[in-house]
């Protein structure tokens, strides 16, 4: 009975041993394993087997993104107004061994630095910056964090400020200079509108002067281009008057006799009783008597006037 009781008992302890030196760890974790107090490995997701009692978990760290708040607290800025800021650290475990061993609590140690940091870059920013630029100081931070988590084994993803409070009467102040910004920005466009409008009118005026020009110039050339025309047909008409008078001297007498023909025209056309149209050869005598009697009148008269000197 001892015996069995014996070899029972073996068993059950081979079996605790046994399992004690199974390990199944989650995809999603890693397990630092020491042996007689010193690292020996790290076990990743899946089945894993250590040495009961000689080997020991350390630490079972997780792969996941975590987050770290970075707690509120009163800065600083340059132009020493007090505000009240906080955030959230992103970061990832990258290397179990030296999360482990090279830093106490790298949460906790990555919160205080990140204050530290924050408080340092607050302090070299003004106001208006650290509200503006949220973007440029989130990278600072993650540079400046990056840096010293990595020491610890430690990936910073991202930092994101995601709060930052000012004081009421600073709050106000800024109210009525936005305020007053927006209204100098409104003038400055109706301003700007106004002239872009005035501008546009004395360009249209401009074209439309520019178009009246350009078509005086082009009747005028028209003008000047008709008046040569009528020049050159006057011109040739009068050579090839002259060359058929030259060439018959009835044509002149044809010429008279046709502007002759076209003034009695007008003249019988003409409703005045005061008239008289007369042959040619008739007015051709009467003018012919009014010369001869002009010369008899002249030479009596003549006459006359040397007999009273005689006398």
């Amino acid at each position: 009975m001892n015996t069995l009781a014996f070899v029972g008992a073996v068993i059950l302890f081979a079996l605790v041993i046994i399992a004690k030196g199974i390990k199944i760890v989650s995809q999603a974790n890693k397990v630092v394993i020491e042996r007689l107090g010193k690292y020996n490995k790290t076990l990743t997701g899946g089945l894993n087997f250590i040495i009961p009692i000689v080997d020991s978990v350390r630490a079972t760290l997780t792969l996941q993104e975590q987050t770290i708040d970075i707690p509120s607290q009163s800065v600083i800025t340059k132009d020493n107004v007090n505000i009240s800021i906080d955030g959230i650290v992103f970061c990832k475990v990258e290397d179990a061994e030296m999360a482990t061993y090279n830093v106490m609590d790298f949460k906790d140690s990555i919160a205080k630095l990140a204050q530290t940091t924050l408080r340092s870059e607050i302090g070299s920013m003004e106001l208006d910056q650290s509200l503006s630029n949220r973007e440029t100081l989130n990278i600072r931070l993650q540079e400046a964090l990056g840096d010293a988590a990595e020491n610890w084994g430690i990936k910073i993803t991202r930092v994101e400020i995601s709060d930052i409070s000012v004081p009421r009467e600073i709050e106000k102040a800024m109210n009525m200079q936005m305020e007053a910004e927006r209204e100098k920005r409104a003038i400055q466009t109706r301003a700007e509108a106004q002239k872009q409008a005035q501008i546009k009118e004395a360009e249209a005026f401009k074209q439309s002067e520019i178009l009246k020009a350009e078509a005086i110039e082009r009747m005028a050339d028209a003008k000047k281009y008709e008046q040569e025309k009528v020049a050159q047909g006057q011109q040739k008409a009068m050579e090839m008057i002259n060359e058929a008078m030259s060439k018959n001297k009835e044509a002149s007498e044809f010429l008279l006799a046709k502007d002759r023909v076209a003034a009695f025209a007008k003249l019988a056309e003409s409703n005045s009783s005061n008239k008289m149209i007369l042959p040619y050869d008739v007015t051709q005598m009467i003018g012919s008597m009014s010369v001869t009697g002009e010369t008899f009148f002249e030479s009596l008269h003549k006459g006359v006037n040397s007999g009273n000197s005689n006398s």
